[in-house]
């Protein structure tokens, strides 16, 4: 409804600008704009070697606007080489208009030997301070070669962000016959986030090219400008480590606002006939139409003279006005359209006067501009409505309607939300009230003032393929009927939209990710006892979800940013983005591999057949990084030691778990208690499924791991005692669903880019 009145006002006001320029003549801005070139303060130099050197920015003192502008240069190179501030990056073009700066980079590289021995490594890193960020519309991050696996990870602010791919082939020349550009077979590219400050690339080999026919051993990774890299013969063997390759950076003025930068004259940036844009983190400014220059200089944008030669006026004499220009019609003929640029033959018998000629286009534009806004603010609605109500069928809507009569409609069953409602709850969807952002979408905050202010979490997929509605709605209606006190409960969703938007409970205490890797990180005061606590509320959600009466559920993307902590320090296992329900009676089901790199079960990556051991080794994971408080994949460790899968496996086998576990938790009087933990995390890893034990299994293991460290005077049938009272004797019952339970808020909120689908070779224990 909002954007719709947005489109009322809009048209209003272009009908009453048209309406005007008929009676009164005056001529509206034209599209026509001559480019000068941009233009230097007075007294300062505009240019290095072939580049143009426009204000903001600037050459030498006094010449720029801050020091973020600052340009400086190298003039032993020829033609001269232009640097940012006093940095070693290229610059080669600067745009005003996009606020861009094209930039030259040095590639990543990773070359071998027949023996497989490394024998160079190259890896350069990207660091722009604010205002600039890494633009992600006009980059693309590439790797090329035919054993290699690469990352480009990027931080904005506090937030580190991760993405990826894998090449693979088994001779280059073969890949590049294939014309697949950029495929995965010799070459492989994606996508970055956007407003990144710095970027750094791992690059890395699977069998250090030992199975690769071809005398070039060597990988390459680089962010690269969209469209300035082929995949040829010609331009891989041209790479090495001193090529670079141009990639675009965004800047802005400032950090405000132009609401709020407009209001201090003496700082604002956008001078004489100029606009002023606001991008995520400042704004830019450009020339008005019908003008041309430099907007940030002090006297701003100059008029352009459109009666220069030659002359745009079909007939008659041309006239330059502020931003435009007019005709000046020979006798006999007259202007007869609003910009006055075009002159007809008059007619002879129009001899009304000019003041009735007024009156009574004023009283018809009136009549006019009344009676046509109403049309076609009609005419919108009816448009804005049938389009609602196509998603709304589109998506299931009617089908889950039927079932929830069917169900009797109660308050337990899901709430299907309008669009009007949740655009007020997250107040448009404003940036502020970001949660987090993820592969799948963002997620919102949002307050329901028809639900007593309930706040809730607001998930907005960034894609979705709904091939199949009925499987949709099931899903749906299984996921909202999950009542366990350790998932976050799907309260409801809206279908009113392209993409369908799913509410959640909301959990206000963070990420698990964050209270061990993150800014929430406490040290100490996260003790073994309140680890196992989490570990086991995890264990239980999963194995509830995997037993569940009605359908078992995969959850396909349990880490520690999909586990969330409310004000007790409850684990609620939350984003089912990727989850697949799958009915009791199928063992697996083959689905496009989908994962996280360090959580991904390699069984599951090399067959497509997706079990609930797949969610088991991810657990495996999640149980490594609280005993150790380490990543799951972290490139500043060497070689194949990232993964910590394989690193905490290697460390056990030597017998030095000791060397990786937490210090803020390792004591001699809960050592073995670590031990029992670290081993039932390396069952949970074993590279073959049918080896690694249930959920259920690592549920009533963990609980009576935490029984024993909660009281170590415990005997064994004590605890085997308490375990079967907590659990009970080994059935499913022991995960029922308590429709009474208040679980309290939560939310599916994500911290990284994940869009990697790859996982290193992982440890095989020999089990």
């Amino acid at each position: 409804m909002a954007l719709l009145r947005r489109m009322h006002i809009l048209h209003l006001s272009l009908v009453m600008v048209v309406v005007v320029t008929i009676l009164l003549g005056i001529p509206t801005p034209t599209t026509a704009q001559s480019l000068l070139p941009p233009q230097a303060l007075p007294g300062c130099p505009d240019h290095c070697g072939n580049l143009t050197i426009p204000y903001p920015f600037g050459i030498g003192d006094g010449c720029y606007l801050n020091d973020r502008f600052n340009i400086t240069y190298n003039i032993s190179t020829q033609p001269p080489t232009a640097f940012m501030m006093t940095s070693n990056l290229e610059i080669t073009n600067i745009s005003l208009y996009d606020g861009e700066l094209q930039i030259l980079q040095f590639t990543s590289s990773d070359c071998y030997d027949a023996q497989g021995n490394r024998t160079r490594r190259n890896r350069p890193k990207l660091w722009v301070p604010p205002p600039y960020t890494i633009s992600k519309t006009k980059n693309v991050f590439v790797a090329v070669g035919c054993d290699t696996y690469a990352f480009f990870i990027g931080y904005r602010g506090e937030e580190k962000y991760t993405t990826g791919c894998m090449s693979i082939c088994d001779n280059l020349g073969k890949a590049i016959d294939q014309r697949d550009t950029c495929s995965g077979f010799g070459c492989c590219q994606t996508k970055i986030p956007g407003g990144l400050q710095n970027q750094t690339v791992t690059l890395g080999s699977l069998d250090n090219y030992t199975d690769v026919q071809d005398s070039h051993r060597c990988s390459y990774a680089f962010l690269v400008q969209e469209g300035e890299f082929n995949f040829t013969s010609t331009s891989f063997r041209e790479l090495n480590e001193t090529t670079k390759l141009p990639a675009i950076i965004d800047w802005v003025i400032g950090n405000k606002s132009c609401d709020i930068a407009a209001k201090n004259e003496s700082t604002f940036a956008c001078k004489a006939n100029s606009s002023c844009h606001t991008r995520s983190s400042g704004y830019i400014c450009r020339c008005w139409s019908g003008y041309e220059g430099n907007p940030y200089l002090p006297g701003g944008c100059q008029d352009i003279d459109e009666c220069k030669a030659p002359n745009p006026c079909s007939m008659g004499t041309c006239i330059n006005t502020p931003g435009n220009y007019t005709c000046k019609c020979p006798k006999g003929y007259k202007n007869d359209d609003p910009d006055k640029i075009r002159c007809i033959k008059a007619n002879s018998r129009a001899k009304l006067s000019l003041l009735l000629i007024i009156s009574l286009g004023a009283s018809g534009g009136f009549l006019l501009l009344l009676s046509g806004s109403w049309i076609y603010w009609g005419m919108q609605r009816r448009k804005f409505l049938k389009l609602k109500e196509k998603y709304f069928k589109e998506n299931g809507g009617l089908l889950l309607q039927q079932k929830i009569a069917s169900q009797g409609g109660s308050m337990e069953t899901t709430k299907i939300f309008t669009a009007e409602e949740l655009e007020k709850a997250t107040n448009n969807y404003h940036e502020s009230g970001i949660l987090g952002e993820g592969g799948y979408g963002i997620v919102y905050k949002g307050i329901l003032a028809a639900n007593n202010n309930k706040v809730v979490a607001i998930k907005k997929s960034k894609i979705c393929v709904l091939t199949q509605k009925e499987q949709f709605v099931n899903e749906l209606l299984v996921l909202s009927q999950i009542n366990h006190r350790n998932v976050v409960r799907l309260l409801g969703c809206c279908l009113e939209l392209e993409v369908p938007l799913l509410v959640y409970e909301f959990v206000a205490h963070g990420t698990l990710f964050e209270h061990i890797h993150g800014k929430k990180r406490k040290g100490s005061s996260f003790s073994l006892e309140l680890r196992l606590k989490i570990a086991a509320e995890i264990a239980g959600a999963l194995a509830y979800l995997h037993s569940s009466a009605m359908m078992q559920i995969i959850h396909r993307d349990v880490k520690l940013t999909n586990i969330l902590l409310d004000e007790n320090y409850t684990a609620k296992v939350s984003d089912f983005g990727a989850s697949r329900l799958i009915p009791l009676d199928q063992a697996q089901l083959a689905t496009l591999v989908q994962g996280i790199v360090g959580y991904l079960d390699p069984e599951y990556f090399l067959t497509s057949q997706l079990t609930d051991k797949s969610d088991v080794y991810s657990f495996g994971v999640v149980l490594m990084e609280l005993l150790t408080s380490k990543l799951a994949l972290d490139s500043d460790r060497p070689g194949a030691d990232r993964s910590l899968a394989r690193f905490f496996v290697c460390l056990m086998e030597e017998d030095r778990l000791n060397e990786i576990l937490d210090d803020d938790m390792l004591n001699e009087r809960n050592i073995e208690t670590l031990k029992t933990v670290a081993n039932l995390a390396k069952r949970c890893v074993r590279v073959k499924g049918k080896d690694r034990p249930t959920m259920k299994e690592v549920a009533m293991e963990l609980e009576g791991m935490r029984i024993t460290e909660k009281h170590p005077w415990g005997k064994a049938e004590t605890c085997s005692k308490e375990i079967e009272c907590l659990l009970g004797p080994g059935n499913s019952d022991a995960y029922h669903m308590d429709v009474r339970a208040d679980c309290g808020p939560s939310t599916g909120t994500t911290i990284g880019y994940d869009s990697m689908h790859i996982q290193f070779t992982p440890y095989d224990d020999g089990r």
